[in-house]
Protein backbone atom coordinates (compact mmCIF):
# COMPACT_ATOMS: atom_id res chain seq x y z
CA UNK A 1 0.00 0.00 0.00
CA UNK A 2 2.87 2.39 0.79
CA UNK A 3 4.32 1.77 -2.66
CA UNK A 4 0.95 2.44 -4.24
CA UNK A 5 0.47 5.84 -2.61
CA UNK A 6 4.14 6.81 -3.05
CA UNK A 7 3.92 6.27 -6.81
CA UNK A 8 0.73 8.34 -6.94
CA UNK A 9 2.50 11.15 -5.09
CA UNK A 10 5.44 11.02 -7.51
CA UNK A 11 3.07 11.02 -10.48
CA UNK A 12 1.07 14.02 -9.25
CA UNK A 13 4.15 16.00 -8.26
CA UNK A 14 5.87 15.40 -11.58
CA UNK A 15 2.92 15.81 -13.96
CA UNK A 16 0.40 18.17 -12.35
CA UNK A 17 0.80 20.82 -15.08
CA UNK A 18 0.27 18.31 -17.89
CA UNK A 19 -2.68 16.83 -16.03
CA UNK A 20 -4.33 20.25 -15.95
CA UNK A 21 -3.79 20.64 -19.71
CA UNK A 22 -5.23 17.18 -20.38
CA UNK A 23 -8.20 17.85 -18.13
CA UNK A 24 -9.01 21.23 -19.71
CA UNK A 25 -8.63 19.76 -23.21
CA UNK A 26 -11.09 17.00 -22.36
CA UNK A 27 -13.61 19.51 -21.00
CA UNK A 28 -13.26 21.73 -24.08
CA UNK A 29 -13.62 18.88 -26.58
CA UNK A 30 -16.62 17.46 -24.75
CA UNK A 31 -18.32 20.87 -24.72
CA UNK A 32 -17.66 21.40 -28.45
CA UNK A 33 -18.86 17.89 -29.23
CA UNK A 34 -22.11 18.57 -27.39
CA UNK A 35 -22.81 21.93 -29.02
CA UNK A 36 -21.14 21.57 -32.46
CA UNK A 37 -21.12 17.85 -33.28
CA UNK A 38 -19.12 18.12 -36.50
CA UNK A 39 -17.15 15.21 -37.97
CA UNK A 40 -13.79 16.84 -37.25
CA UNK A 41 -14.71 17.29 -33.58
CA UNK A 42 -15.43 13.58 -33.28
CA UNK A 43 -12.05 12.77 -34.82
CA UNK A 44 -10.36 15.26 -32.51
CA UNK A 45 -12.00 13.59 -29.51
CA UNK A 46 -10.78 10.17 -30.64
CA UNK A 47 -7.24 11.50 -31.08
CA UNK A 48 -7.50 12.98 -27.58
CA UNK A 49 -8.63 9.62 -26.19
CA UNK A 50 -5.70 7.89 -27.90
CA UNK A 51 -3.27 10.34 -26.34
CA UNK A 52 -4.96 10.06 -22.95
CA UNK A 53 -4.80 6.25 -22.94
CA UNK A 54 -1.18 6.26 -24.14
CA UNK A 55 -0.40 8.75 -21.37
CA UNK A 56 -1.83 6.40 -18.74
CA UNK A 57 0.10 3.46 -20.20
CA UNK A 58 3.45 5.14 -20.79
CA UNK A 59 3.70 7.90 -18.19
CA UNK A 60 1.54 6.63 -15.32
CA UNK A 61 2.39 2.92 -15.46
CA UNK A 62 5.73 2.57 -17.28
CA UNK A 63 7.42 5.62 -15.72
CA UNK A 64 5.89 6.49 -12.35
CA UNK A 65 4.54 3.06 -11.36
CA UNK A 66 7.68 1.15 -12.34
CA UNK A 67 8.22 -0.11 -8.79
CA UNK A 68 4.73 -1.66 -8.58
CA UNK A 69 4.17 -5.31 -9.30
CA UNK A 70 2.65 -6.06 -12.72
CA UNK A 71 2.95 -2.45 -13.89
CA UNK A 72 4.01 -3.71 -17.34
CA UNK A 73 0.82 -5.77 -17.66
CA UNK A 74 -1.32 -2.77 -16.73
CA UNK A 75 0.56 -0.59 -19.21
CA UNK A 76 0.02 -3.13 -22.00
CA UNK A 77 -3.68 -3.28 -21.10
CA UNK A 78 -3.99 0.47 -21.60
CA UNK A 79 -1.94 0.39 -24.79
CA UNK A 80 -4.36 -2.20 -26.18
CA UNK A 81 -7.27 0.13 -25.41
CA UNK A 82 -5.38 2.98 -27.10
CA UNK A 83 -4.99 0.77 -30.18
CA UNK A 84 -8.75 0.13 -30.13
CA UNK A 85 -9.26 3.90 -30.24
CA UNK A 86 -6.78 4.10 -33.17
CA UNK A 87 -8.80 1.50 -35.05
CA UNK A 88 -11.98 3.41 -34.26
CA UNK A 89 -10.43 6.65 -35.52
CA UNK A 90 -9.70 5.16 -38.95
CA UNK A 91 -12.79 2.96 -39.21
CA UNK A 92 -15.20 5.62 -37.95
CA UNK A 93 -17.18 2.96 -36.11
CA UNK A 94 -18.12 5.00 -33.03
CA UNK A 95 -20.36 7.85 -34.11
CA UNK A 96 -20.66 10.71 -31.67
CA UNK A 97 -24.37 11.20 -32.31
CA UNK A 98 -26.50 12.41 -29.39
CA UNK A 99 -29.37 10.24 -28.21
CA UNK A 100 -30.37 11.97 -24.91
CA UNK A 101 -31.45 8.57 -23.55
CA UNK A 102 -29.03 8.38 -20.64
CA UNK A 103 -28.09 12.01 -20.00
CA UNK A 104 -28.50 11.89 -16.20
CA UNK A 105 -26.22 8.88 -15.83
CA UNK A 106 -23.76 10.25 -18.40
CA UNK A 107 -23.38 13.65 -16.74
CA UNK A 108 -23.05 11.99 -13.34
CA UNK A 109 -20.20 9.84 -14.63
CA UNK A 110 -18.52 12.84 -16.27
CA UNK A 111 -18.57 14.64 -12.91
CA UNK A 112 -17.06 11.75 -10.94
CA UNK A 113 -13.38 12.39 -11.87
CA UNK A 114 -13.72 15.81 -10.22
CA UNK A 115 -15.45 14.37 -7.15
CA UNK A 116 -12.54 11.94 -6.81
CA UNK A 117 -9.91 14.46 -5.53
CA UNK A 118 -12.52 16.25 -3.40
CA UNK A 119 -13.17 13.03 -1.48
CA UNK A 120 -9.40 12.61 -1.01
CA UNK A 121 -9.20 16.09 0.52
CA UNK A 122 -12.23 15.48 2.73
CA UNK A 123 -10.66 12.37 4.22
CA UNK A 124 -7.49 14.24 5.11
CA UNK A 125 -5.14 13.55 2.20
CA UNK A 126 -3.01 16.35 0.78
CA UNK A 127 -1.30 17.00 -2.54
CA UNK A 128 0.57 15.24 -4.04
CA UNK A 129 -0.36 12.01 -2.20
CA UNK A 130 -3.98 12.02 -3.29
CA UNK A 131 -6.14 10.98 -6.20
CA UNK A 132 -6.43 13.19 -9.29
CA UNK A 133 -8.72 13.48 -12.36
CA UNK A 134 -6.10 12.04 -14.75
CA UNK A 135 -5.64 8.58 -13.30
CA UNK A 136 -6.78 5.22 -14.71
CA UNK A 137 -10.12 4.88 -12.90
CA UNK A 138 -10.98 8.52 -13.52
CA UNK A 139 -10.29 8.09 -17.24
CA UNK A 140 -12.47 4.96 -17.33
CA UNK A 141 -15.44 6.76 -15.78
CA UNK A 142 -14.92 9.75 -18.09
CA UNK A 143 -15.01 7.37 -21.06
CA UNK A 144 -18.22 5.75 -19.81
CA UNK A 145 -19.86 9.14 -19.40
CA UNK A 146 -18.72 10.34 -22.82
CA UNK A 147 -19.95 7.24 -24.64
CA UNK A 148 -23.29 7.25 -22.83
CA UNK A 149 -23.95 10.71 -24.28
CA UNK A 150 -23.56 9.22 -27.75
CA UNK A 151 -25.02 5.71 -27.67
CA UNK A 152 -26.17 5.58 -31.29
CA UNK A 153 -23.22 3.30 -32.05
CA UNK A 154 -20.29 2.64 -29.73
CA UNK A 155 -17.38 0.23 -29.79
CA UNK A 156 -18.59 -2.64 -27.61
CA UNK A 157 -15.09 -4.18 -27.68
CA UNK A 158 -13.75 -1.11 -25.90
CA UNK A 159 -16.63 -1.28 -23.42
CA UNK A 160 -15.68 -4.89 -22.63
CA UNK A 161 -12.13 -3.79 -21.79
CA UNK A 162 -13.47 -0.94 -19.65
CA UNK A 163 -15.76 -3.40 -17.90
CA UNK A 164 -12.78 -5.57 -17.07
CA UNK A 165 -10.88 -2.58 -15.74
CA UNK A 166 -13.84 -1.58 -13.56
CA UNK A 167 -13.72 -4.99 -11.91
CA UNK A 168 -9.99 -4.52 -11.27
CA UNK A 169 -10.71 -1.09 -9.79
CA UNK A 170 -13.43 -2.54 -7.59
CA UNK A 171 -11.02 -5.06 -6.06
CA UNK A 172 -8.26 -2.55 -5.31
CA UNK A 173 -10.58 -0.25 -3.36
CA UNK A 174 -10.21 -2.64 -0.45
CA UNK A 175 -6.66 -3.89 -0.89
CA UNK A 176 -5.09 -0.44 -1.33
CA UNK A 177 -7.41 1.56 0.91
CA UNK A 178 -8.93 3.87 -1.73
CA UNK A 179 -12.52 4.61 -0.68
CA UNK A 180 -12.73 7.17 -3.51
CA UNK A 181 -12.90 4.26 -5.91
CA UNK A 182 -16.16 3.09 -4.35
CA UNK A 183 -17.75 6.15 -5.94
CA UNK A 184 -16.29 5.33 -9.32
CA UNK A 185 -16.99 1.60 -9.14
CA UNK A 186 -20.55 2.23 -7.97
CA UNK A 187 -21.17 4.80 -10.69
CA UNK A 188 -19.75 2.48 -13.36
CA UNK A 189 -22.21 -0.34 -12.68
CA UNK A 190 -25.32 1.39 -14.13
CA UNK A 191 -23.18 2.59 -17.04
CA UNK A 192 -22.10 -0.96 -17.82
CA UNK A 193 -25.68 -2.17 -17.69
CA UNK A 194 -26.90 0.54 -20.05
CA UNK A 195 -24.13 -0.13 -22.59
CA UNK A 196 -24.77 -3.85 -22.78
CA UNK A 197 -28.53 -3.38 -22.73
CA UNK A 198 -28.26 -0.89 -25.57
CA UNK A 199 -26.05 -3.23 -27.57
CA UNK A 200 -27.96 -6.45 -27.11
CA UNK A 201 -31.53 -5.19 -27.10
CA UNK A 202 -31.42 -2.71 -29.97
CA UNK A 203 -31.94 -3.31 -33.67
CA UNK A 204 -28.60 -5.09 -34.12
CA UNK A 205 -29.81 -7.99 -32.02
CA UNK A 206 -33.58 -8.13 -32.35
CA UNK A 207 -33.48 -11.86 -33.17
CA UNK A 208 -31.13 -12.94 -30.39
CA UNK A 209 -31.12 -16.38 -28.81
CA UNK A 210 -31.77 -16.49 -25.94
CA UNK A 211 -34.50 -13.89 -26.23
CA UNK A 212 -33.96 -10.22 -25.44
CA UNK A 213 -35.93 -10.57 -22.21
CA UNK A 214 -33.57 -13.22 -20.86
CA UNK A 215 -30.51 -11.24 -21.94
CA UNK A 216 -31.87 -8.25 -20.06
CA UNK A 217 -32.42 -10.41 -16.95
CA UNK A 218 -28.87 -11.72 -17.24
CA UNK A 219 -27.48 -8.19 -17.45
CA UNK A 220 -29.50 -7.15 -14.40
CA UNK A 221 -28.24 -10.20 -12.49
CA UNK A 222 -24.61 -9.42 -13.33
CA UNK A 223 -25.02 -5.82 -12.19
CA UNK A 224 -26.71 -6.93 -8.96
CA UNK A 225 -23.76 -9.25 -8.30
CA UNK A 226 -21.39 -6.34 -8.83
CA UNK A 227 -23.41 -4.25 -6.39
CA UNK A 228 -23.26 -7.06 -3.81
CA UNK A 229 -19.50 -7.27 -4.26
CA UNK A 230 -19.23 -3.50 -3.83
CA UNK A 231 -21.37 -3.62 -0.68
CA UNK A 232 -19.30 -6.44 0.84
CA UNK A 233 -16.11 -4.49 0.13
CA UNK A 234 -17.60 -1.46 1.90
CA UNK A 235 -18.45 -3.55 4.97
CA UNK A 236 -14.97 -5.07 5.04
CA UNK A 237 -13.45 -1.59 4.82
CA UNK A 238 -15.69 -0.32 7.65
CA UNK A 239 -14.91 -3.34 9.85
CA UNK A 240 -11.18 -2.64 9.86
Amino acid sequence: METFWRTIALYNAGTWAVQIVLMLTGILLTAILLHRPKAWVGKAMKIYMILLYVWIAAVYYFVYCAERNYNEVMAIFWLVMAIIWVWDLFSGYTVFERTHKYDVTAYTLLAMPFVYPVVSLLRGLTFPEMTSPVMPCSVVVFTFGLLLLFTRRVNIFLVLFLCHWSLIGLSKTYFFGIPEDYLLAGASIPGLYLFFREYFLNDLHTDTKPSARYINLLLITVCICLLVLLTLSLFMEAAQ
